[in-house]
Order: structure tokens, then sequence, then C-alpha cells
């Protein structure tokens, strides 16, 4: 049950984007329903408004129309200098995106968001700009016309019968702070034509008797309309409900992606749909044996529609097979479709043609509601099917295979001929020998040719007449028809199950490398094999150079890590200046760039963020150098890229938490010194200053066996607090990192007797005694260091055992590369208890002691700590038949022997 708590992912979220909408400028859109109507104008009002109110504007772009009224609000205002771009012997005036940025205003006018941008330039299209504006948080105003939204482009055309080339996505007018309608009557607009107000004479003449009529200027009106309350409906409705999906209904459009000319208005209705049901977008590309066929124009037109469809926001959805409705009914199944839209084929029908997709999907999935488009195109006949029947794909190889084949049986016929058997084991063999071509060629062509041939071999070889085309016998007619069919027949499944054969081997394929990349990222645990894993699959995946850029804390990018490379490339051409560039621009503006994309096309490689649910964890790098991507292959891209940035996500998170772990942890060692050292160190400085003071006023009436007991205490008391500082002095190195290891070989009964000249002055009241081995032992240490843990040791086993008892220091060899040192005492010995926590900080064994006061519980933790740094080990056990045992190694040496 729901106790009404906002979700906290949910309330991270929109606290991040609050974040990112504060530090992003804000777009204003002047939208007409055409030319002339004064979008520029109302612009260019709007700017000196701004700049009366003390705002830095800066006119960064606009359109030299060569209207006064226009060209005199110019006036005042600072205008950055245009690029000059050289293209076909001309010099073209383009927005200079890097003099803008650099300018940095608070706003800036860039005139028509639909502009194409010269070749040459780093962005294809002048949207693509002025998001480069806004991230950098410049404030923009600019200009667009109805026409020139991607999703009414069919309604416009099928309005003014012209086609409008310059488009932009819809989620650019979606996606603007504010939209500005500039709006006045179409007979006003007319008569500024007539005026030459919007164009000169010969130019507005021929504009009034195609685009400017009053039928169209009025139709584009409404749009216009429309389309202005669609926005303001959008941002209204996302004010009172902030976040999107809570909204949606459960409406999900789906259309499927094809090579057809009319496949762009399908696309264009259903994002028009799904916008209207606030519903999901989905566009469907069914991969079949015939697609991977496609040429020229056909391949042409079906990347397109690719890429409309992704503009528009569809997620793009690839499945696998060769009957395209069970494929669509299947995947609008599994998927939740409500609607399908499809447009109305308009291929002109054959004699044999199929039964429709429309019928076909009725059938398969009749819970599905089905929109058919209307298209207005010319029938056309599908060039690509009409090439492959005219000229089918002829093999050298599978030529070869088929004559070889043809022969064998003949030779094999012949023998069976000789030692008596009819002719109708002849025609068995020949319909084996068929099947087996269909199997070992590639298409149906081979097929066909051998199933005639096989025909005209048996009626001149074996039957009668022989040596002669000729049948006297209508039995051999009917026989040779019917292995002809079947011969056909067995060919034409034998292809379809290759072709099926091939389509399941893309599946698995595609399920392979998924799970392969879900199972092997578990496996990683760090960021560096992370980073390993991914270059190694996108490598497996395309056969191209990958280079992976590390994004660093300060969000700037790190050296490149240049993974598995192609044989044919030079990963240097990859590593330059330029090639750095255009990463660092995806990862300022985390959108794709280089290669194959519409930003910094002349890069050599493609770059993807690698991103999380927030933030860009790396940038990606592949050399497709110019090659197209192929659809299915970037789907999977775009699908592993996002596994990779949530992996790189959880590792950042856990990499924070455990420094807040770290961080948290070193406060509580903080906190624990504080409070132990101010209760600790009380008493002994008390007894201290107490005796020194009764020294002092009672020094001549103490006998002098008193004194020398006074004396004693004080002493003891003081060199408790010199141990104390010294291992809080070592405490805080080792927390710190600071702890300077100075290894070097030392004998180690030098090292054992340094540490018995300071250790506590009660051993004299203890038997200490020194078990070494004859030979020389010797180990690599930090000498001062190890003769603390002694001291430690030997200090703590005088503190808790009586007095009497017996401490032992030996020592062993315990392989070549290991040395033991001992140190064993018969007391008490530790409870099980107190073992598992005896080598913790702050931790004191035997608390009910009188003398458990003087002990913070550092000893054995600095020995453990120092054991530790020198690579060794430290335990403790107990000592049979009673008492305990400590033992640690060190890195054992051998003794140099000089004569």
């Amino acid at each position: 049950m729901s106790d009404g708590r906002p979700d906290p992912d949910t309330l991270l979220a929109e606290i991040i984007k609050k974040e990112e909408d504060a530090n992003r400028g804000k777009l204003k859109i002047f939208f007409g329903y055409a030319a002339g109507v004064g979008k520029t104008y109302a612009m260019l009002e709007a700017a000196h408004l701004a700049k009366s109110m003390g705002i830095d504007v800066v006119a960064g772009y606009i359109e030299p129309h060569n209207r006064p009224a226009t060209i005199e609000l110019m006036k005042n205002l600072e205008i950055l200098p245009t690029l000059k771009v050289k293209r076909k012997g001309i010099v073209l005036n383009e927005f200079d995106i890097d003099e803008a940025i650099k300018r940095h205003p608070e706003l800036i006018l860039v005139d028509e968001l639909a502009h194409t941008n010269a070749f040459g330039c780093r962005n294809l299209k002048r949207y693509q700009d002025i998001d480069e504006l806004l991230n950098a948080g410049i404030d923009v105003y600019t200009t667009v016309n109805v026409q020139h939204i991607e999703s009414l482009n069919d309604m416009v055309y099928q309005i003014t019968k012209i086609q409008v080339n310059e488009r932009i996505p819809d989620k650019v007018l979606d996606a603007a702070d504010k939209i500005e309608l500039v709006d006045i009557e179409p007979e006003a607009l007319i008569e500024r034509l007539n005026e030459g107000k919007v164009y000169k004479n010969t130019q507005a003449k021929r504009a009034l008797q195609n685009f400017f009529t009053v039928e169209n200027l009025i139709a584009l009106r409404e749009i216009a309309l429309r389309r202005t309350a669609d926005q303001i409906n959008i941002k209204s409705t996302n004010e009172i409900f902030p976040v999107a999906h809570e909204y949606y209904t459960n409406e999900h459009i789906l259309i499927c992606l094809s090579s057809s000319p009319s496949n762009a208005k399908v696309i264009r209705t259903a994002s028009r749909m799904a916008k209207a049901f606030h519903g999901t977008f989905t566009a469907l590309f069914v991969e079949t044996p015939d697609t991977k066929e496609l040429i020229g124009e056909n391949k042409s037109r079906l990347r397109s529609n690719l890429k409309l469809a992704e503009q528009l926001g569809a997620k793009i959805v690839t499945v696998y097979g060769e009957n395209v409705p069970e494929q669509i009914a299947e995947y609008a199944k599994s998927a939740g479709v409500s609607k399908l839209v499809i447009g109305r084929s308009n291929n002109k029908k054959s004699l044999f043609s199929k039964q429709s997709l429309v019928d076909a999907l009725t059938k398969t999935a009749p819970n599905l509601d089905i929109y058919i488009i209307p298209d207005i195109m010319k029938p056309y006949i599908d060039k690509n099917t009409t090439r492959r029947l005219r000229l089918p794909s002829i093999s050298y190889k599978d030529s070869i295979k088929t004559i070889l084949i043809l022969l064998i049986a003949t030779v094999l016929s012949f023998f069976s001929f000789n030692i008596g058997l009819n002719v109708s084991n002849a025609i068995t063999i020949f319909l084996l020998s068929i099947l087996l071509i269909a199997v070992e060629t590639n298409g149906s062509v081979y097929s066909i040719i051998s199933s005639l041939l096989s025909v005209l071999i048996l009626n001149y070889f074996f039957t009668e007449p022989r040596f002669t085309f000729k049948i006297d016998d209508i039995s051999h007619v009917i026989n040779f028809a019917v292995m002809f069919i079947v011969a056909v027949l067995t060919s034409s499944i034998s292809t379809k199950m290759k072709d099926q054969s091939f389509q399941n081997t893309l599946k698995a394929r595609v399920t392979e490398v998924l799970l392969e990349t879900s199972q092997k990222l578990q496996k990683a645990s760090n960021k560096e094999e992370i980073y390993d894993l991914l270059g190694n699959q996108i490598f497996k995946l395309f056969d191209f150079s990958v280079i992976i850029y590390p994004v660093l804390k300060d969000n700037e990018l790190s050296e490149p890590i240049t993974l598995p490379c192609s044989s044919k490339d030079n990963i240097l051409t990859y590593l330059s200046t330029e090639e750095r560039a255009v990463a660092n621009w995806v990862l300022k503006n985390n959108k794709n760039a280089g290669a194959t994309t519409h930003t910094l096309t002349n890069a050599k490689c493609l770059y993807m963020a690698v991103r999380g649910q927030h933030s860009v964890y790396a940038v990606v790098g592949i050399a497709v150098n110019k090659n197209e991507v192929d659809i299915y292959k970037k789907n999977l891209l775009i699908s592993m890229l996002g596994e990779f940035g949530l992996a790189l996500e959880k590792e950042s998170i856990n990499e924070a938490k455990n420094e807040i772990y770290v961080q948290a942890k070193q406060e509580q060692l903080r906190a624990n010194l504080l409070r132990a050292i101010s209760h600790d160190l009380r008493t002994p400085l008390t007894a201290i200053s107490g005796n020194a003071s009764f020294l002092i006023s009672k020094s001549a009436m103490l006998t002098k066996e008193k004194k020398c007991e006074i004396y004693e205490d004080i002493y003891d008391d003081s060199m408790w607090l010199i141990n104390l500082v010294e291992n809080l002095l070592s405490v805080t190195r080792i927390d710190n990192g600071t702890m300077d290891l100075q290894l070097q070989p030392e004998l180690l009964d030098e090292v054992i007797d340094e540490a018995l000249k300071h250790i506590n002055r009660k051993s004299s009241e203890y038997k200490i005694t020194v078990d070494l081995p004859n030979e020389l032992l010797m180990a690599k240490m930090d000498s001062r260091l190890i003769v603390q843990v002694i001291i430690n040791i030997i200090d703590n086993a005088i503190k808790y055992t009586p007095e009497g008892t017996e401490i032992t220091i030996r020592a062993r060899i315990k392989n070549k590369e290991n040395l033991v040192v001992e140190i064993a005492d018969n007391g008490n010995g530790i409870s099980e208890n107190d073992k598992d926590r005896i080598f913790d900080m702050f931790f004191t064994a035997n608390k009910n002691t009188g003398d458990s006061r003087r002990g913070l519980g550092l000893g054995l933790s600095l020995c453990k700590s120092i054991i530790t740094a020198h690579g060794g080990e430290i335990s403790v056990r107990d000592n049979l038949p009673h008492g305990t045992v400590f033992s640690f190694t060190l890195q054992a040496k051998e003794v140099q022997i000089y004569e």
C-alpha cells in the first residue's frame, strides 16, 4: 500500500532536471504561417525591448531580406560577423557558432531556425547550432514558419503542392520555453506582397500564383494556430504532471519502417497521433532476406525513413523473419501495441500478387486497431524486385558446384542403368542431386536450372529413343513434369529453410552479444575492466577500431584508451587534436557526433556518449570511416552503451559510497581518539601532578624509600604517556597514508635486543627469554617499527599476566620467503570471544582488571597495521597447556657472508 510519500528517485530526477534547466539558456520562437507575416520584425522589436532593460543583446544572424523596416530595427544592435564558407566558387555567409559562444551574450538573435548550413560548418542544421547556444547558457530568439515543422510536412504539401526540404524536428518546437505566434490576416499578407514589402515584384507575382493564394494561406494559418495551441497544451500538461509517464495512457502507436516512398508520410502521421494520444511511439523494422539485398534508391530511402523516425522521437526496434505480417503481429502483442499505422500499398498488382499486408494483419492480430494512410503518389513498381528477377546473382563457385553434382548424378545414373535398373532409379538420383544443389548453393536460380538440366539429361541419355530429345512414351512426359515440379518445390523449401536459418542466426547473434555483455559486466570489478569489456564488445560487433575517453570527476576527458584495433587502421590517425575535439563536443553536448551524423561530419570516427541516468561517464569513438552503420547493429550498440552506462554509474556510486564510508570511519576514529584521550590521559597526568605536588610540599617529611616509590610512580606514568603518544603518532601516520616505510634487510636478534631495552620497567619481575636458532636470521623490515611491534606485544603480556610469568621470544623460517616471529607467555590466556577482536582499535581485553584504565586499545591494532604494511600477517592462538602466543610474519632474506 502506498504511504503517499513521493518516490526518492523521482525527486532526485526532478532536482537534477531543475539544475540542468537553470544552467541552460531559454528559447523563444517567433512562429508564423508564411513568409512576410513579420516574424523577424517582431523578434527585433523584442530584442530592443530586452536591450532597454539592460540585457546584453547580440544579433548572431539576421536573414538579409532587404526590407527597410527590418533594416531600420537592426540599427543600434551589435551584429556578429558571419562565417565565410566557400562552396562551388561562391562565398556563403553562415552563422558563426564559435564566435557566438566566445562572445557569450545574455541574449542572441538567430534568424531562420530551419536553415541548412553550408558544407563545412560544424552542424548540418541551424537548430543544432541553437541547441549548442542553449547548452552554453545563452538565451536565444529565433524564427520559423509552420511549413518547416517535420510532422506537418505532408499536410503542407497537400495544401500547397510544394515540397519543403528544410525542416526541423517537432521536439525543437515543443521544447521551446516560449512561442509567440506572429499573425496577420491572409488578405493583409497578400496586400504586403503586392506592395513589394515581402519579395521583389517578379518573385512576388510568382508567389501569388503558387504558394500565396488565399485558400492556402487560410489553411496554413489554421494549422499554425492549432500547432501553437498544441504546444501550449503540452507545456501546461507538463506543469501539472511533471513526470511524463504519470499522464501517459496505454496508447502505443506502431509504424513499420520500409523503403517505400510513402513511408515518410506514415511516420509523420503516427508521430502526430502519438502526441495527440500522449502515447508511446515505436518504429518497427522487419529484417528479411530481401531487405539485405536493398540497393541504391531503396536503401537510401530506408535510411532516410529510419532517421526521420528517430528525429520524431520514435523508439527503433528491429526483428527478424521472412513473414512480415506475422512478425508485426507478434511484436504488437508482446509490446502492448494499441494502434498500427501503415500506408496503403501503391505497388502495381500482378497476377501472382500475395495477400495484402492489411488482410494478413487483420487475421493475425484481430484486436489491433489499424490505420491506413492514403497515398496520392502514382503507382510504382518495386525496382529492387524487378532487378532481382532480371539479373539473378551468379557465383562461379556455386556454378562449379552445380556442374559437379550434376556430373556425379549422371555417372551414377549410367551405372544404375548398366546394371539393369530402370529409369525411375535415375530420376531418384537426380532428385537427390537437385536437393543437394539447393542446400549447397545460394539463391533459387541454381535449383531451377539444375531441375531443367536434370529433365533434359534424363530424356537425352536414359529414355527411348536414347541420345535424342524425342519422347515417344507419354508416361515419360508425365514423369518428367512431376519430377520438375517436385524438384522446384523441394529447392524452394530448401531455400526458405536456409533463409530461416539465416534469420535465426541473426537472432541468436543479437541474443548472444547481449547475454555475453550482461554476464561479463556482472564479473567486472572496476571501471578499467568495464572499459576494456566495452571496447572488445564493440570491436566484436563492428570490426572497427575503438577509442574510449573516460570522463574525469571535473567533467573533462582523460587520456584515451585505445582498445582493439583493426589491422587495416593506423590508430594514430584517430588520436589527433581534431578527433579529440569532436569527442569533447559530445561530452559537453551529450549528443552523437562525427562520421555518419549531421554534426562534425568530417571526423573519421563516430563518437557516442556512454550515459547513465544523469551523467556521461565516457565517450566512445568507433572508426567507421564514413561507412554506414547497419540498422540492427546500431540498435544493438545503443542497447549495449546504455547497459555499460548503468554499470559505470553503479561503479561511480560504489566509489562515492566507499569514500563516504572512509570519511565516516575517519570521523569515528577522530571522535574515539578524542573521547579516549580525554578520559585516559586525565588519570596519569593527575597522578604525575599530584605526586610532584606532594613531593614539593612534603619532601622533608618523607623517607627515602617513600620518595623512591613516588619517583617510580611518576616514571611509570610518564613512560605510559610516552608510549601512548608514540602509538597515536604511528596510528595517525598510517591512517593518513603518510607512513614512510624504509625497508631493508635487518638481523632479527639485533632488533629484538633493541626492543628489550625499551620495554616496561616491570619486566624485571617476569622471566623473558629469547630462543633463536643457531643460524643468523635476517628479514626485510623497517626496524624502528618492528621494534615498536615487539615492545607493544611484550608490554601487553606484562600488563595482563601475573608476576613471574615466562615470556619467550622465538623465530623460525617458515619457508624460503617468510620468517615467523612468536612471542609466547604462560599466563591466563585470552578468551575465544576476545581473540576475534583483539586487533581491533579501541578494544581492551580483561577490562575487569585494575590496570585496564591504562589502555586505549591502540597497541595491538597498531601492530596489525605495521605488519600488514610490511606485507605480513599477525595472529593470536593459545599456548598449550595455558597462555597466549602472538605471531607475525616478515619477508625473509638470506644472510650474505663475506670472507
